[in-house]
């Protein structure tokens, strides 16, 4: 394997993790799946992402922003409006959560029975 080649695997992996580690947390998984779609504000996030804080909000769709997941639009407004959309890597990412959550809801009742088991065995 040349060197470019081996560097350039490196980089990848690197930032695969990196971006594993700012996208795979229940807040940043449930914004994807909320904006979906659509276009929301903040406000519509915050109440429909139930449970989040004004601060995990923020600090989540920043590192969506930042990996390139979500756009920001700052409307010059009183107060100022600001809408968020998913990009085309979010949008397809959102395709993998959507699987997820169909895989969950497929096997349900087997992780709901395994759970079980192992807090009997305890």
């Amino acid at each position: 394997m040349s060197k470019q080649l081996s560097g350039d695997i490196g980089r990848a992996d690197s930032l695969a993790r990196e971006i594993f580690s700012d996208i795979a947390n229940k807040w940043a998984l449930l914004i994807i799946e909320t904006i979906g779609d659509t276009t929301k504000r903040f406000t519509e996030l915050k109440v429909e992402v139930d449970g989040i804080s004004h601060k995990m909000l923020t600090q989540n769709l920043r590192l969506l922003e930042r990996n390139g997941l979500v756009t920001r639009v700052v409307h010059p407004t009183v107060p100022p409006r600001v809408d968020y959309t998913l990009t085309e890597p979010g949008r397809e990412l959102r395709k993998t959560v959507d699987a997820m959550c169909d895989w969950t809801t497929r096997y349900l009742s087997e992780i709901e029975e395994a759970r079980s088991r192992f807090a009997h065995s305890r």
